[in-house]
């Protein structure tokens, strides 16, 4: 497996997966995953459906728990230890498939929430930051209706926003797209885009190749719960590897 050397600007450590395993019963979905992922780097993870890459991804804030190997975050190890665990969740944001809004909470409540409970902000605090936030976003206008009254592309959205609200460290997205009708892809995707060039670390799992070209430093390749590639966009795109990456990229060669 090629492994990218780290540049200069990705220096410290965040998160680092040390021969990570996880089964399901008899299916053995990760196998020995190691990777270290770096402050302010944005990495795609792609794959075919069923690879193993979602997983990974859910292993990284526990919602997922690992069977052996290591998973550190921030200087934390992730285990069973719920201090830990807490600790961790309030710098690990995470944006699923499915938005996971509150249906009945306004989109402002929604994003005021986690500020208020878990950092113990003011009202007028987590308001002033909420309406900001839906700002970045686009959606300030909305922040009085309920997720019912919006698209599957703004209620992403608000997801989003909501992630920011706890200023993570790490956001992780969960194929962020995927749920999503065709016309509502590209703004999701903007303001993804806008996040990965402000600075903030982005794991991604995604089938959007040609925003995992555009914007992430990384590309991470897996199959049958192996991390078989990891490597720079360019160097993955035209030149990989495995035959079984070059194998994927043929089949999604048309969406980038």
């Amino acid at each position: 497996m090629t492994t990218i050397e780290t540049p200069a600007a990705f220096q410290k450590p965040i998160i680092e997966a040390r021969k990570v395993n996880k089964h399901f019963g008899a299916f053995h979905a990760l196998k020995d995953v190691s990777a270290t992922f770096h402050e302010g780097q944005v990495t795609a993870i792609v794959g075919p459906s069923g690879s193993g890459k979602s997983t990974f991804l859910r292993t990284l804030n526990r919602l997922e728990a690992h069977d052996s190997g290591e998973i550190v975050v921030d200087g934390i190890e992730l285990n069973s230890d719920l201090k830990n665990l807490d600790a961790i969740r309030r710098e690990v944001g995470m944006v699923f498939q499915s938005f996971n809004l509150f249906s009945h909470l306004t989109i402002l409540r929604n994003v005021t929430l986690a500020p208020m409970r878990v950092r113990k902000m003011g009202r007028a605090d987590a308001e002033s930051k909420a309406l900001n936030l839906l700002e970045r976003v686009g959606l300030r206008n909305q922040a009085d209706k309920y997720p019912v009254q919006l698209s599957g592309g703004q209620q992403q959205r608000v997801a989003i926003a909501r992630a920011l609200a706890m200023d993570p460290k790490v956001l992780l997205f969960d194929e962020p797209t995927s749920a999503l009708d065709p016309e509502m892809v590209n703004e999701v995707l903007s303001v993804m885009r806008e996040l990965a060039y402000s600075g903030i670390t982005m794991l991604v799992v995604t089938h959007e190749m040609g925003f995992a070209r555009e914007v992430a430093d990384r590309i991470i390749f897996f199959d049958e719960g192996i991390m078989l590639e990891d490597a720079t966009p360019e160097a993955f795109f035209s030149n990989p590897d495995h035959d079984r990456a070059k194998a994927f990229l043929s089949q999604v060669r048309h969406g980038y």
